[in-house]
C-alpha cells in the first residue's frame, strides 16, 4: 500500500518536472538566439561602425598631395578598426555555436535519461473523457487506461510538452 502511494506521488510530481525541464530548455534556446543576433554587444558594434565610417569620410577628404601622409594613415587606422570588428565577430560566432552546442548536448543527454526512466511507466494519468479520441497515443507503451483514466507515456508527454514550451515562448518573446 505505501508503495503505491509513493509510486502515485513520484507519478503526480513527474509530469510538472519534465514540463518546466522542457520549458527551461526552450527559454534558454531563445535567449541564445537573442544573443546570436547581437544583444549585448550591439552599442560595441555599432561604435566600430561609427568609428570606421567617420576615419574613412575623413581620408577621403585628405586626398591632396600635401595631405596624402594624413589621409593613407587614416586608412590604415580604418583598416585596423575592420579587422578588429571582424575578430569581435568571429568571437561572438564561436561563443554562440559553443552555448547551442553545449545547450543541444544537454537536451539530448536529458531527453535520454527522461526516456529511460520513464520508458514504460505512466508520467501522468488523465481523465479518458477528456482525451477521447487521441487516449490510445497518448498512452503508448504504458498500459492504456486504468481506473478510467488514460494513462500517459513519456514520448507523447515529452512532444506536448515541447508544443506548449514552443508556445508560450513565442508568447513571451514575440516570435
Amino acid at each position: 500500500m505505501g508503495d503505491q502511494a509513493s509510486e502515485e506521488y513520484q507519478r503526480s510530481l513527474a509530469a510538472p518536472f519534465i514540463f518546466f525541464v522542457v520549458l527551461a530548455f526552450h527559454f534558454a534556446s531563445q535567449r541564445i538566439d537573442q544573443f546570436k543576433k547581437g544583444g549585448s554587444d550591439k552599442e560595441e558594434k555599432a561604435k566600430l561602425h561609427r568609428e570606421i565610417k567617420e576615419l574613412l569620410k575623413e581620408a577621403s577628404s585628405l586626398s591632396q598631395p600635401s595631405t596624402f601622409a594624413q589621409g593613407a594613415k587614416l586608412k590604415r587606422k580604418a583598416a585596423a578598426k575592420e579587422k578588429e570588428l571582424a575578430k569581435f565577430r568571429n568571437l561572438h560566432d564561436k561563443d554562440t555555436a559553443l552555448y547551442s552546442k553545449f545547450l543541444l548536448i544537454s537536451k539530448v543527454l536529458t531527453y535520454l535519461i527522461f526516456l529511460m526512466w520513464f520508458w514504460s511507466v505512466p508520467v501522468a494519468s488523465i481523465s479518458q473523457q477528456l482525451v477521447q479520441p487521441f487516449g490510445r497515443l497518448l498512452s503508448w507503451r504504458t498500459g492504456g487506461i486504468e481506473n478510467n483514466n488514460i494513462m500517459v507515456g513519456i514520448i507523447p508527454w515529452l512532444i506536448v510538452s515541447t508544443r506548449v514550451s514552443r508556445f508560450i515562448c513565442r508568447l513571451t518573446y514575440g516570435k
